[in-house]
């Protein structure tokens, strides 16, 4: 098992790598394929400004992906977005793998917080990683979500 991202690309570049094509394609198959949210949704303004990891188990294979987006709205803080498991990979910690990765990347690059906005039927996962729900539950692309966040612990 292996996880790359897209930190060493410049970041319109970024979206010229596999790293990043392989996240699109675990992106189509999980929310546009499985979860039927709309292509012209999935695929937004913010795909040049962030940082895509990509997981790909013992067989090569991109199974799982993650984006984090800097914050300009909230300084130091990182938002979490587009966290996806290949179906058929669910359950095997792939997803708690990705979000390791995505929370030493974030405290080596000075983030002080990461936000999401969880999926309900995700939001148990998100709290055994040690983030904490806060305002009200609301819908997006026709799923409900909750907004989370987690401080994150800096070594010096």
């Amino acid at each position: 098992m292996k996880i790359l991202d897209t930190q060493k690309s410049p970041t319109a570049a970024a979206k010229t790598s596999p790293i990043y094509e392989d996240a699109l394609r675990i992106r189509q198959a999980v929310f546009v394929d499985e979860q039927q949210v709309p292509p012209e949704i999935e695929i937004d303004e913010h795909e040049g400004q962030c940082v895509y990891f990509v997981l790909y188990n013992d067989d090569d294979r991109a199974v799982a992906t993650a984006r984090l987006l800097p914050n300009s709205a909230h300084t130091g803080s990182a938002t979490l977005q587009r966290m996806a498991v290949v179906k058929e990979y669910r359950g095997k910690g792939y997803g708690r793998e990705v979000i390791t990765r995505v929370e030493a990347f974030a405290a080596q690059n000075q983030f002080a917080e990461i936000v999401l906005h969880a999926q309900l039927t995700a939001k148990g996962f998100y709290t055994k990683m040690g983030y904490i729900p806060f305002g009200k539950e609301f819908e997006e692309a026709g799923i409900k979500h909750i907004s989370m966040k987690k401080k994150i612990t800096h070594n010096s």
